[in-house]
């Protein structure tokens, strides 16, 4: 992600840096960062695109339950529709690793 003042960022994003999202789970929050110059430095502005997974989608199906997982997402006061039972399990939060601290590392 660009830093602010860089020239290849559009106007809206000059004075604040090239923005990013970090997408966390159904279960978690998700961040809006910008680039900085210290990140240009170090990594050539690559940054993390998301909490990446902590298990396989296979391993989540085989060890998650769906009622389980859903009552843990409403105790949260997190609703969902899904198309399917399986996604449920693959996509649910502890499939994850934990995007805050995904993003510290970044």
């Amino acid at each position: 992600a660009f830093p602010p003042h860089h020239p290849l960022i559009p106007v809206d994003y000059q004075f604040t840096g090239q923005p990013v999202l970090i997408g966390g789970t159904m279960g978690t929050c998700s961040y809006v960062l910008t680039g900085t110059d210290r990140g240009m430095e170090e990594t050539f502005g690559s940054t993390c695109h998301g909490a990446g997974r902590a298990q396989s989608r296979n391993r989540s199906r085989n060890n998650l339950s769906y009622e389980q997982v859903l009552q843990r997402l409403q105790d949260q006061g997190i609703s969902i529709r899904v198309a399917s039972p399986k996604l449920v399990m693959e996509e649910a939060p502890e499939s994850y690793k934990d995007v805050s601290e995904v993003v510290d590392t970044c």
